[in-house]
């Protein structure tokens, strides 16, 4: 028997998507909790994301991660916003897709790079020596993270294409989605 509960909604997708502008005013529409993955990270450590990558390592983020996302997964009427890289771990796919419904919000890679280029606090963005990324570096970094991350963004229960939407605009589509999902018999990937 699933414990899958349709008021858990997770929001997954690339870096600069769109996840943690879109999750408070999603929550706030539907009437909500709101939860982000990296903040509820962030609030259990005491430290920055960033100083996590950087000092830890990449694999002590995931597992602070796993725990954290672990504990999420038990709320109701609450949307998360996950990180870019957090369904890549199958561990964490199982553990979404097990509790909630999982939704990708969908953008291409060009829109990516014009979102991205001039944030500096994302280390996956960063050089190997921990600098910035020149702009053909940095659309070659995207492109590999995008092909890599795809397939297991395309495994969500809905892809909602952000494009060049407004957030509110966007927030309808999801929540007539949903609905649809709600009054569906089929409740496979939209």
């Amino acid at each position: 028997m699933s414990t899958r509960d349709e008021t858990l909604i997770y929001l997954t997708g690339f870096m600069g998507s769109g996840k943690s502008t879109i999750a408070p005013i999603l929550a706030n529409t539907l009437g909500y909790e709101c939860a982000d993955l990296d903040r509820e990270i962030e609030a259990a450590t005491g430290r920055k994301v960033t100083e996590l990558f950087t000092e830890a390592g990449e694999s002590a983020f995931r597992a602070l991660e796993l725990d954290i996302l672990r504990r999420l997964s038990g709320r109701t009427a609450c949307v998360v916003s996950l990180g870019g890289g957090t369904i890549v771990r199958e561990e964490n796919l199982r553990t979404v897709r097990s509790s909630g419904v999982l939704i990708y919000l969908q953008v291409g890679e060009d829109q990516l790079y014009e979102r991205l280029k001039n944030k500096n606090h994302r280390p996956m963005l960063w050089g190997d020596d921990g600098v910035i990324l020149a702009d053909d570096e940095l659309r070659a970094r995207i492109r590999a993270l995008f092909t890599e991350r795809e397939p297991y963004y395309l495994q969500a229960d809905l892809v909602i294409p952000v494009g060049s939407n407004r957030v509110g605009i966007t927030v309808d589509q999801i929540v007539t989605a949903l609905r649809r999902r709600r009054t569906s018999p089929s409740k496979g990937p939209a």
